[in-house]
Parts: structure tokens; sequence; C-alpha cells
């Protein structure tokens, strides 16, 4: 996470790290993200200079990002790309979902430039080497070897340099002596002292120039989809004319482009390749039965209970407040072969207890009346496999996707098979016939 998130770049003085290392789950009655929530809000009012920017991360259950919210802005040029990304972040600081907000580029910070005076220089007949070699181990210190002691892995360095509260440009500073070919001259007298604002770090993203507007998820919406609506529709009432794009990195940006990235990227690959796979496997499922069955339009009917899983998956996520995940679409992937399977239960009795003595009303009947117990045996005990991973911060989803998708199919396909087959296929016959008059002509 720490690598994803480039923060083994952060070797400023003014960039810090603080760590806290959780006692084990059984030793505390909150999650990790309840405590952590509750970090943010005790650092919220911290007292903090001007541009100070304060991020609680988490580490995460699944692929890290820089991000949760993550928005890459491409642009002509880097004026253009931080005026936007400006924007976006004011709209990101709007937005009371989203927190933790921050950017790629920042702000300045001052620079101590030391320019020498090339006159005064070849006047006083100084060097340039000696000028260099005496800032050099005035501001970085001079290393004078190591020291080998001990059982550490590296050796510890031996170095001469000036304490922390002496590194200021004064008067003392400036006066260091300098060797001349006359003499010793003072600093000062062959070097100038500037200060002024630094440059912005420079950004690529797969070797394209890029500003980042970053920002995690906390309160009302904690997935990355909601944030992106509301920044999305931000954008738009402020009228900032910004293309805005949900998958792929354009090219070449002659205007500027808004690229979502961080989890909406990896939701948007994973449920791109689970959807991919889906259609895979009901392609699959379907030439099966339509082996088993010799029709094309009967693996039809098998195959709508599926989409009624999505009944009580969605149902379930509401209730639990669960956010819907990649495990969750493989909990609905997963179903499939089950719901398929009572299915198949169904119209294997019904064709083979169908005749042209029996109504198909009563066919139906009979058929939920002698299925139903081993298609409820199959459904529950799928459901009290997957009531043990539903605590699972990963797996919840799947849990969810196969207790409440399981119940409400198991539920639905008992009704809507029966139903689709007096739609396509009713004889129009009671379930009960009247008999034959006892004094009706018999053949002879």
């Amino acid at each position: 996470n720490g690598l994803v998130r480039h923060y083994y770049l952060r070797n400023r003085p003014e960039q810090g790290d603080l760590q806290v290392n959780l006692a084990p789950k059984h030793d505390r009655h909150r999650s990790s993200h309840d405590i952590a929530l509750e970090a943010r809000e005790l650092l919220e009012g911290l007292d903090a200079p001007e541009g100070t920017v304060i991020r609680v991360a988490e580490i995460p259950p699944g692929p890290p990002v820089i991000s949760t919210l993550l928005a890459e802005i491409y642009g002509p040029d880097a004026e253009t790309r931080r005026a936007i990304a400006t924007e976006v972040r004011r709209v990101f600081d709007e937005v009371d979902f989203i927190v933790d907000t921050d950017d790629s580029f920042g702000q300045p910070r001052p620079r101590l430039r030391f320019a020498i005076d090339q006159d005064n220089l070849e006047f006083l007949g100084v060097e340039q080497q000696a000028v260099y070699d005496t800032l050099t181990a005035l501001m970085g210190g001079v290393s004078v070897g190591y020291s080998h002691r001990g059982e550490g892995r590296d050796p510890i360095e031996i170095a001469v340099r000036l304490p922390l509260d002496r590194l200021q440009v004064n008067e003392w500073l400036l006066a260091t002596p300098v060797p001349s070919a006359t003499g010793i001259v003072e600093l000062g007298e062959v070097v100038e002292v500037t200060r002024e604002p630094s440059s912005y770090p420079i950004f690529r993203r797969n070797g394209r120039f890029a500003e980042m507007v970053m920002g995690e998820l906390a309160g009302a919406y904690e997935a990355p989809i909601y944030g992106m609506l509301a920044v999305e529709d931000a954008l738009a009432e402020r009228g900032l004319d910004i293309e805005v794009r949900l998958h792929g990195q354009p090219a070449y940006a002659s205007s500027p482009i808004l690229l979502w990235d961080g989890e909406w990227e990896i939701t948007y690959v994973t449920f791109r390749d689970m959807g991919a796979a889906f259609a895979v496997a009901i392609l699959a499922i379907y030439l099966l039965v339509v082996g088993q069955f010799s029709s094309f339009k009967l693996p039809l009917v098998i195959l709508s209970p599926v989409p009624l899983t999505l009944v009580g998956i969605f149902a379930g996520h509401w209730l639990l407040g669960a956010p819907f995940t990649a495990t969750s679409m493989i909990g609905f992937i997963a179903l499939a072969g089950i719901v398929v399977r009572n299915s198949i239960l169904l119209v294997d009795f019904i064709r083979h207890r169908r005749s042209a003595d029996v109504p198909l009303r009563a066919v139906l009947l009979e058929a939920g009346a002698i299925r139903i117990t081993p298609i409820l045996l199959t459904a529950a005990a799928a459901m009290v496999g997957a009531a043990f991973i539903l605590v699972d911060p990963i797996f919840q989803g799947l849990a969810i996707s196969l207790l409440f998708g399981l119940a409400s199919s198991t539920l639905l396909t008992v009704l809507v098979i029966p139903a689709i087959y007096v739609l396509l296929r009713d004889d129009h016959r009671p379930l009960e016939e009247p008999p034959a008059p006892a004094d009706a002509e018999q053949p002879g």
C-alpha cells in the first residue's frame, strides 16, 4: 500500500508518518475502519499551518490504489492542468462525504539559491570549486568514514556537519572562510543569496503528463461511484468545460480531460471481466441444457429464474447496508448454476410426468409439491455454508449474494417456472376434468 501511494517518496522534513498498530480482533470491540473514522474526526480540528494535508490511510481489503477517489487531469500544458485540478479539488472539498483531499502538485515551497558573483570571484582570486566545496560542507556535511562496530546490518556513517539549528543563512554562515589565491575571504563576498519559489513537481502517469486530485470517502457513501457522480454534477453546475472519461488514458490531450482512476478503475475492470465470465457461463449452461432436452426454447425457460436472484441480492445489500462489491458479483455468477439446477429439477419432472391424460396444471402442481423438498435442501445447504463468511470484510458481498439470492430465487423459481409453462404451453384444461356420462356411447 505504501509503494502504490508513493509513501517512499516522502523524504522531506515537513512530511511524516504516524503508524497506529491495532490490537488483535478479539481484544477490541471495534473494526479497524471504525477506528479510522474516529481518528479522522479527532484530527479534523487539529491546529496546523495553512496548506497542511492530513490523510488517514487504512490498509485496504483489496488491491491498493493511490487514493480511493482519484481524478487524473490531462491537458495541453502544465498551467492548464493545474488550473483545472485546483478547481476539481475545490469541488472535492465541497462534497461532504469526500475527505482527506489532496493533489499531486501542492504549493511551491520557498527555495534559497546561492549564485556565485563572478566579478568578485575573479577579483579575489577564488576558485569556483572552493566555493562549491564550502557550500557542500556547510549544507550537507562531509562524510569521513563508516563505523562497522556492532551487529547492525548497515555501517554507521561518520560525518562532520552542522547541527540543524545552525543551518540558517545569516551573517554567521556567510562569514565562513573560503580559501583564495591571496589568503582567506568570506563566503558572503563571493555568493549572492536569493529566495524564490521552487518549481512544481512533474508527475507522469504511464509516461503522460498528468495532475492528480485525490480524496477518500467517509460518511453517507463510501463507494467511489457516488463521489464521482457528485463531483461531475458540481462541475456541470460550474460550467467547467472538461471531458470526463471513465476508462482509458488519452493518447493526447489538446483540451482538458478528467479520467477517473483509483478504486473505480479496479471496480470497472473487475466487473467487466466478471460480466464476460458470466456471459460465458450462461452460454455454456444454455448449450448443456440444449443438449439434454434437445430444444432451443426450453433452456430459456430454465434460465429465466437467474435474474430473479438480483431481487434478493439487492435487497440483502440494502438491508445490511453493505456495498455491492466484486465478491458480490462472484456470488451472483455462482448462483446461476444453483438456480438452473432447481429449474432443471422442475422441468425434467414436468416433461416426464406430462401426458394427454393429465392436465398441465395438475402436473405443475404435482411437480412443485414433489420437487420442493430437494430444492429447499439444496438452497439451505448453500445458505448455511455462506452464513459463516457473512462477517468477513472481503467476502461479505459473496455471503450476502448467496444467502439472499438463494432465498429469493428458490421461492420465486417454484412460482415462475410453472407460470411460464402456463403462459407458453397451457392446454386450458381444468385441474380435474368432469367424468364422462354413464349412458355415453362406448366405442365398439
